[in-house]
Formats: C-alpha cells, sequence, structure tokens
C-alpha cells in the first residue's frame, strides 16, 4: 500500500480537484470564453495549493478530448452545447484527473446521467484482482443499456508520480488482454460515449495544443537548449501548454520551440474528435486501489 506521506498528497490533489470541478458549472455558459474558463481553472487550482497536472480541456461537443486553448485563442462556447471539462491537479507530482460534462441542451441531459452511471459502476467494480476486461465490459453495459454508444479506443489510465499515462488502461469496451487491478495502483476512470448513431471512435485532427517533454537531443541553437531545460525542469513529464511557458503570448510559436517539436525533443497530443461527428459526454474520477475495493480521491 503507499506511505502515508504520498496518500496524503494524493487525497490533497483530489481533493483540490474536486473543488475546481465544482466550480465549473457556473463558467460554462453560451458565449463564454474557452480560454477564460481554462485559465480561471488552472488559476483555482494553483489557488488552492496545488498544480495543474496538464493543461485544463475544455472540449465542444464532438470534439471528446485534448482541446486546450492557445495563448490569444478566441473560440467560444456554442449555444446548446455538450461541454466535457477535464482537470488535472498534482501534488508534489501526484496526481488526481477528473472531468464532467454540462448540457446546455436538454435533450442531451440522459447522455451525461448515463456517463456517470457507467463510471460509478466502473467504480464499485474496481478491486484488488479484478481483471481490467471486467471494467470495460461493466462500462460497455451500462452505457448501452440506455441507447449510448461506449468510445471504444479511449480509456482510463493507470497514474505515478509525474506520469499521467504508465503501465496499464482501463478500457470503455472489453480488451483482449488478461491484466489483473493490483492493491496500491491509481487510476483515472474515464468512460465516454457518444449517440447510438455515432461511430463509436475518435480520430486524431491536425491541431495540437498539448505538449510534453519527450527526450534529450543534441541541440546547437542556444535559446532551444535553454527553453528544453526550462520544460523539463518546470514540467517533467507532464502535459502542459504554450500558454504557461514566459514570453510566448501571441499566436506565432517561436523557433526554438518548434525547433523541439522538429527535433522530438517535444511531442504533442492531437485534438480528438469522434469520427461520425456524434456528440460525446465524458465522466471521471481518480481512484486508489485498496484491500477491500478503492478510495475515491475527487469525489
Amino acid at each position: 500500500m503507499l506511505s502515508e506521506d504520498v496518500l496524503d498528497h494524493y487525497l490533497k490533489a483530489g481533493r483540490i480537484a474536486s473543488e475546481v470541478r465544482r466550480e465549473v458549472k457556473s463558467l460554462v455558459r453560451e458565449d463564454a470564453s474557452i480560454l477564460q474558463v481554462c485559465e480561471r481553472v488552472e488559476s483555482s487550482i494553483r489557488r488552492r495549493g496545488g498544480e495543474p497536472a496538464f493543461p485544463c480541456n475544455v472540449c465542444v461537443n464532438d470534439v471528446a478530448a485534448h482541446y486546450s486553448p492557445p495563448p490569444k485563442d478566441t473560440s467560444t462556447i456554442p449555444k446548446e452545447a455538450v461541454v466535457k471539462v477535464d482537470i488535472g491537479v498534482h501534488v508534489e507530482g501526484y496526481i488526481a484527473d477528473t472531468a464532467t460534462t454540462v448540457s446546455l441542451n436538454p435533450q442531451y441531459e440522459s447522455m451525461v446521467y448515463t456517463v456517470n452511471e457507467a463510471l460509478e459502476q466502473a467504480i464499485r467494480t474496481i478491486q484488488p484482482q479484478v481483471k481490467i476486461n471486467e471494467v470495460g465490459r461493466i462500462v460497455q453495459k451500462t452505457i448501452e443499456r440506455y441507447g449510448f454508444k461506449p468510445i471504444r479506443n479511449l480509456s482510463g489510465h493507470q497514474m505515478s508520480r509525474y506520469v499521467l499515462h504508465t503501465g496499464k488502461s482501463i478500457p470503455n469496451v472489453p480488451s483482449l488482454g488478461l491484466q489483473s487491478i493490483n492493491e496500491g495502483e491509481v487510476y483515472a476512470v474515464e468512460p465516454f460515449l457518444t449517440l447510438a448513431s455515432g461511430g463509436g471512435e475518435v480520430k486524431s485532427a491536425k491541431d495540437a495544443y498539448i505538449y510534453r517533454f519527450q527526450k534529450e537531443r543534441r541541440l546547437v541553437d542556444p535559446e532551444a537548449v535553454e527553453l528544453l531545460a526550462s520544460i523539463r525542469s518546470s514540467y517533467r513529464s507532464l502535459p502542459f501548454s504554450l500558454r504557461w511557458i514566459k514570453g510566448i503570448e501571441g499566436e506565432n510559436i517561436p523557433e526554438t520551440f518548434n525547433e523541439l517539436i522538429a527535433r522530438r525533443c517535444v511531442s504533442s497530443y492531437p485534438v480528438l474528435i469522434e469520427v461520425a461527428g456524434g456528440i460525446v459526454a465524458q465522466a471521471e474520477h481518480t481512484v486508489i486501489v485498496t484491500r477491500g475495493g478503492c478510495i475515491v480521491t475527487t469525489r
């Protein structure tokens, strides 16, 4: 099991994430600036004593994941949108990952109910020695019972210190693996669903606004060397936004950063979109697996 200090850090991160998530519903409204929503979420995390574990994601309608606004972004939340807000917090590298869906159209409230029910059913299933496939089976069964379709190529994920995605995945449908859940492991459990008419998968868009340190490589430009060192020192392997880097304020990405991308010192997360244009809903909690079940840190 986790040490007392480590557990305290996880619980503090989860408490902060939960408090910030509760604020989201008041921020998500028609014509709201997506940039302002994200910056308010990230500021609220820092004000409470945590750090963002990744840039706040605000994903609208058929955009399922990885939209976090670049500097000077002017996009707004459209009328009657279904909006996913994904929030990450870390305390000394120990991560809480949580998400909620806000529907501004009553027609899609059943999607929000269903994805939250799928999340709760998944959490009830998690305990030591349970097969990961079984969690995926429960998620799929719950989503389909209400007439929706799971997103089969998105999944929850195991986490460790300063590492958002590590080891095992928690699928939204049964997979072929035989891995089991073990005591002391930490997971972000996050069902995604779409309409019955949707494709049930996501595809990568051309755009990407979230990045992470990938690897040290030999660089000639001293400014690129300095920028990479700053990124590694500030974020380690956690995702970051250009909005967070001092001196990057406009839409034009500096050549030094483009060099880091070209040399694969830094990698990007493409925006993910439902393949058939189906509206997507998401819900997410972080759990710590215990002997008798799990602790949900982000309630």
